[in-house]
């Protein structure tokens, strides 16, 4: 199987961790390169259910390593619950996980000035309140952010611990956030000795495996459309979700990457504020959100749903550089008398042919559909494309053609099993 990008193409929650869990079956190095744990990659396995938010999804499948790159953001608390679960459930970590020594730790104090600046802004971006932003703030900073280096040198972690606290006190006394700095310092210690046998320098361990023929899928986080510059800011998160950052979060070069795999559901969500030209009827919405379980895996927000935006679709397209589509969620649209799909947006009667990058002109931007009909019945229980209905395939066509982009795969629930390969080809290229 040839090295494959995969990144989310919509505003995030596109099932890229099923995604990924399930290419990695044939994949031997799973490598995570952006975000923190404000994603929340949700796995089905006959009749277990795992939430992964820091942990690659590779790590579901026993064969595979799986990295977590120098342009993530821990939270070492979310690290340890999730391998302590994991572990609790039969599945061995141990050897498999590798993080970087460049990463950056999410601190307590984080999470506080991530509450301060919702606050003080007055602006609701619909953050998931763990630091993120704030973290990378001090990353871009340089004189406040802490690595997991850092860490590994305790007296240099205790050094810039306490020049943040002191940088940081005039915040922590407006809104309350109590730190117990000896507490503290005693439990990251503590971290100190559990992180050392997991850390690794990435680009060192990446290029090595590569050189010997390991096949590589790249995990991304979030989505296209959160991206922190071409997303529609300042809705978005804080890091790069675009295909650049596999290099930058990793320390591979882009001829490391054969194939970029963009993942969409077959219709389209987001979370949180911000224009969303092709949001449902109140009614409709609530019927999608219902079927799909649309509810957010790490915050259990519920997401707002609307038809596939193929303006947007393609506008990721270009950014990423897709050589593949993957479709989930397929089977939410089974029931569905007619699915419309948006080929345009019209502003004052005119047709806007770039996606906005100002949020007031993308507010004001009116849809324009394509209406196709619905195949009314289910595809759960199918696993080859030919088997799908006639008009499940013919949408399928649509979009594939519409972006000039094979679709490569479509899910059709939750479960491992639950996915049609629509062009086999794609996973044995070069």
């Amino acid at each position: 199987m040839p090295n494959i990008a995969i990144l989310g193409a919509q505003w995030g929650d596109e099932s890229k961790g099923k995604t990924t869990d399930f290419l990695a079956e044939k994949a031997d190095i799973v490598a995570r390169y952006q975000g923190g744990d404000n994603a929340g990659h949700t796995i089905v396995i006959g009749d277990e259910k795992y939430i992964l938010h820091l942990l690659p999804s590779g790590i579901l499948q026993p064969h595979t390593v799986n990295v977590i790159g120098n342009g993530v953001v821990i939270n070492l608390e979310t690290l340890f619950a999730e391998i302590n679960e994991l572990v609790a459930r039969g599945i061995e970590v141990g050897g498999r996980l590798k993080i970087s020594s460049r990463a950056h730790l999410i601190l307590p104090y984080h999470k506080i000035m991530e509450s301060w600046d919702d606050l003080g802004s007055g602006l609701k971006i619909g953050t998931t309140s763990r630091g993120i932003g704030p973290t990378y703030v001090d990353k871009m900073n340089r004189h406040s952010g802490i690595r997991v280096a850092d860490l590994l040198e305790f007296d240099l972690f205790q050094k810039k611990f306490d020049f943040n606290l002191e940088a940081k006190d005039y915040v922590l006394n407006q809104i309350g956030g109590e730190i117990d700095r000896n507490a503290l310092l005693e439990k990251y210690y503590e971290y100190a000795q559990q992180l050392a046998p997991y850390v690794i320098d990435t680009p060192e361990f990446m290029h090595r495996e590569m050189k010997s023929g390991k096949q590589v899928l790249f995990e991304g986080a979030q989505g296209t459309m959160l991206d922190i510059d071409f997303g529609t800011y300042p809705y978005v998160t804080s890091s790069n979700t675009t295909v650049g950052a596999v290099c930058t979060g990793l320390g591979v070069a882009p001829k490391a990457i054969d194939h970029v795999l963009g993942v969409s559901k077959a219709y389209v969500t987001r979370v949180g504020g911000g224009p969303f030209p092709t949001e449902m009827p109140p009614d409709l919405d609530e019927e999608i959100r219902r079927i799909g379980e649309e509810y957010g895996a790490t915050t259990q927000r519920p997401r707002r749903c609307g038809w596939l935006d193929l303006v947007a679709l393609r506008y990721a397209t270009q950014i990423n550089g897709f050589t593949g589509i993957v479709l989930t969620k397929f089977d939410v649209l089974d029931g569905l008398d007619e699915i419309q799909i948006c080929v345009a947006y019209q502003r004052d009667g005119e047709e806007v042919s770039a996606f906005p990058a100002n949020l007031r002109t993308l507010a004001e931007c009116e849809p324009v559909y394509e209406t196709l009909p619905g195949w009314k019945q289910s595809t759960a229980d199918v696993r080859r494309y030919e088997d799908l209905p006639t008009n499940a395939k013919r949408y399928i066509s649509y979009v594939a053609e519409f972006l000039d982009v094979p679709i490569v795969m479509a899910s059709v629930g939750k479960d491992r099993a639950q996915t049609v390969i629509c062009d086999s080809d794609f996973l044995s290229s070069d």
